[in-house]
């Protein structure tokens, strides 16, 4: 018989706790899932899908005021928290109920309580003070937000977390911070009605990105809500009218709520990865090789608590390949090169492969191609809005390294593009294949010309 309690023991139910726990059932492991709060991590519970779904709700303003353009007559349009917030929170545990259905009825016993590690082969449930023996370990815990930066009356505020707890819209918010999240959250709350403020240190937002695409960004932003870049947040202080919160220039923002989405770290406080000899990185979060193993050999790790790519697919993409690794015996690596990602901003950004900066340090000469129009649907609405394209190449492969969309559906559009990408298509490939007409995303066929050549630095 087994010296150990069962095969497998998943620290955590987001997407790639629960993807490796499945996958692994499926080819016969005996597998446990500990979690404390929810089954569905932060994607379903308070990430992706409930902030989609306020992605969503936002941008029916922008319809009802189009749609007078096309003949339309609607009366004025009326928006209740209330109704959102009760159907997103109702499909948020429809979801929930069914990743705990495919968990069960793939085998994988549920443990609903905090879990712990001992020893490399041991965890500790806390609720029930019991132990498991395991053969191996699976940490997927992910990563929480954090309120930074750390000035007085940083408490005051609400995180992403919070931030579906709220039970009435806020007439005044300022969101800080410079990233997807804070930049979709301030999309939805500006279109629900809101007056938004969303305040970022640095100079563009969405670092990392294409500097084309972050100004298209911030130009597009600017009309609709108050953005304030290069800007330092000093404090937050409760006033009779509401939150203030003081700037470094001496200005000040009042508002009922302020939500910071400055960052996020690793959900490794006390888990026990000392007791084990696990050092975590600079970051905070655990290093582990191309299969997720950590340096002692029965522990392994996937998800936002490695920092390697914090976003769902990729989570459920490391547990897959993990599940296929270990017990699949189907040794499979990551490719964390070429992640096709969306920003659900309002436009949206939809990218995969390198900005044109990076493409030009990596490949040398680049050839850029690039498209700005008004789209269609905006001739008739009367809507002042641009749709930027641009397409990355190798010059010396003619290969596709980079696609950068920012307009409607970019997120839809680019996960097509992904794969042409990652197939390693060459200008060539986009060039004979047909466009579908009339649509935005013909542009991406169409361009024939090279807008510029970027050489590589001195050089040109």
């Amino acid at each position: 018989m087994s010296d150990f309690d069962t095969d497998l023991f998943v620290i955590g139910g987001g997407s790639g706790g629960v993807r490796a726990a499945r996958i692994a059932a499926g080819y016969g492991a005996r597998v446990m899932l500990a979690e404390e709060y929810r089954v569905g991590g932060t994607c379903v519970i308070r990430g992706c899908v409930p902030k989609k779904l306020m992605v969503y709700a936002g941008r029916f303003a922008d319809e009802f005021a189009d749609a007078a353009g096309f003949g339309w007559t609607v009366g004025t349009p009326h928006f209740d928290w209330a109704t959102l917030k009760r159907r997103r929170d109702a499909e948020v545990t429809r979801l929930e109920g069914i990743y705990d259905a495919n968990l069960i009825r793939a085998g994988v016993e549920i443990v609903p309580e905090r879990a712990v590690i001992v020893d490399p082969h041991t965890v500790r449930l806390v609720a029930s003070d019991r132990t498991v023996r395991a053969e191996r370990i699976l940490v997927a815990v992910g990563a929480h937000p954090v309120k930074e930066p750390a000035v007085p009356g940083i408490e005051l505020a609400i995180t992403s977390n919070e931030v579906f707890e709220l039970e009435s819209l806020p007439e005044r918010i300022l969101v800080i911070g410079g990233g997807y999240i804070a930049v979709e959250f301030a999309g939805v709350f500006a279109a629900l009605g809101s007056a938004t403020t969303l305040l970022h240190r640095g100079d563009r937002l969405l670092r990392g990105f294409d500097d084309e695409v972050r100004d298209a960004l911030a130009e597009a932003y600017g009309h609709r809500m108050d953005l304030r870049l290069g800007r330092t947040l000093l404090g937050i202080e409760r006033r009779e009218g509401g939150l203030c919160a003081r700037l470094d220039d001496g200005s000040e923002i009042l508002a009922d709520q302020v939500l910071v989405a400055t960052g996020r770290r690793p959900n490794v406080g006390g888990l026990g990865l000392d007791r084990v000899g696990i050092d975590l990185d600079a970051a905070g979060a655990i290093p582990v090789d191309a299969y997720s193993q950590t340096k002692v050999p029965s522990i392994y790790a996937v998800g936002d608590v490695t920092n390697r790519a914090n976003l769902t697919p990729v989570a459920i993409r490391e547990g897959h390949a993990f599940a296929d690794t270990v017990y699949g015996g189907r040794p499979t690596c990551v490719d964390h090169r070429l992640i096709p990602t969306a920003v659900f901003s309002t436009p949206e950004i939809g990218v995969v492969g390198h900005s044109e900066a990076a493409a030009r340090e990596v490949y040398g000469t680049i050839d850029v191609y690039k498209a700005r129009f008004r789209p269609m649907k905006a001739t008739l609405s009367g809507r002042e809005e641009r749709i930027l394209m641009k397409v990355i190449v190798d010059c010396a492969t003619d290969r596709v390294v980079g696609v950068h969309i920012f307009g409607h559906d970019a997120g839809e559009v680019i996960q097509a593009v992904g794969i042409a990408v990652t197939l390693g298509a060459t200008k060539a490939d986009f060039d004979r294949t047909i466009a579908v007409h009339p649509t935005a995303a013909e542009e991406l066929v169409t361009m024939r010309v090279p807008e510029v050549t970027k050489h590589p630095v001195g050089v040109g």
